[in-house]
């Protein structure tokens, strides 16, 4: 009776029996089994790349922001390392002086460093005081100086003019076609952060209509270069987020600016932050800035942009309330002594 039960398949005793290796194929059928069972209770039961979605628009429109799970639930490294700082008694001095890595920051009043460091103290408490609706757009974060240092005398994901990118070449052609940083490993201008972000030009792309009349790029309208450089800046936005083009636009109506996502008009504002950044505090900084400090290529100075603080993640520190415990950094009326 339980041989029976037990008993294999007759086609199985006979594919055995005819065949001379019969044990190998059992092995082989047994290997394939087992790693189809794994697979499958791995993808059911684990389900390692699981994804969480921010979803930025109406339902059945593709508007969503997909993230790994695995990804989200890493926090960035940096918070432990701000952790570990603590608030030093609440000496100001001595936590600019960690967050920036600079032991010696204010010890010389006649150096670089400390010119520098009052100009950044006072484009600190600008950004909380007057650019409160993209710093705190979902509640009190703020900035100070390790939003952008993280422990170092030159914070991460700053940038320099490079172009031309292709001496060999003039106008249009010198500023793409080569996959630079500043273009995103793209073959688009590598101009998009110093036109934007520091020009001020506007953004835009080219005109939707065909046989438009005027001449693109020169009558009040962009023309195709202007739509290339646009798309440039767009990967940049992306890659310094973490997020894609839907977090900002509809998808259904991508040139429509009254039907954009909230996240929007948050963006916006930090687009004219960084401008105003760049142009009132780290250009004129840049006059103080040793050979060392300034571009290889152009000798300009460090400038910033939104990685500079975001550094990949939808908010800085990924939304770390880091200026609660420093009022003196909230507004420009208040005074920091120094040394």
């Amino acid at each position: 009776m339980l041989r029976k039960i037990f008993a294999l398949p007759d086609w199985y005793d006979d594919w055995n029996q005819k065949d001379p290796v019969r044990y190998t194929k059992a092995i082989v059928f047994a290997i394939l089994g087992v790693a189809v069972i794994s697979v499958t209770t791995i993808i059911v039961v684990i389900h390692p790349y699981g994804t969480d979605s921010l979803q930025t628009g109406p339902r059945g429109t593709g508007m969503s922001v997909p993230e790994f799970k695995f990804d989200l639930a890493k926090p960035d490294p940096d918070i432990a390392k701000l952790a570990e700082i603590g608030d030093l008694d609440g000496d100001i001095i001595k936590a600019m002086q960690a967050w920036t890595g600079i032991p010696n920051l204010f010890e010389d009043p006649d150096s670089y460093q400390y010119a520098v460091g009052a100009m950044m103290i006072a484009m600190t408490q600008n950004i909380n005081e007057n650019w409160d609706g993209h710093v705190n757009a979902n509640g009190e974060v703020g900035v100070t100086c390790y939003t952008c240092h993280r422990g170092q005398a030159v914070p991460s994901e700053i940038w320099f003019t490079i172009a031309p990118v292709t001496k060999a070449t003039a106008g249009w052609a010198s500023v793409q076609n080569r996959a630079t940083s500043l273009s995103q490993s793209t073959s688009l201008p590598s101009n998009a952060l110093e036109s934007y972000l520091l020009d001020t030009q506007t953004i835009g792309v080219h005109d939707l209509e065909s046989r438009v009349a005027g001449v693109p790029g020169q009558d009040d309208y962009p023309g195709i270069q202007h739509a290339e450089r646009t798309y440039a800046l767009m990967n940049y936005f992306s890659n310094s987020l973490g997020v894609n083009c839907v977090f900002c636009h509809n998808s259904r109506a991508f040139y429509d600016g009254g039907q954009v996502t909230p996240q929007w008009a948050t963006a916006n504002l930090g687009i004219l932050m960084v401008q105003e950044l760049n142009n009132d505090y780290i250009v004129p900084a840049g006059a103080l800035l040793p050979e060392e400090r300034l571009g290889p290529r152009n000798g300009d100075e460090p400038k910033v942009a939104c990685k500079t603080c975001h550094k990949g993640y939808q908010q800085p520190l990924q939304g770390t309330n880091v200026i609660g415990d420093w009022p003196v950094l909230q507004s420009t009326e208040e005074v920091v002594e120094l040394p």
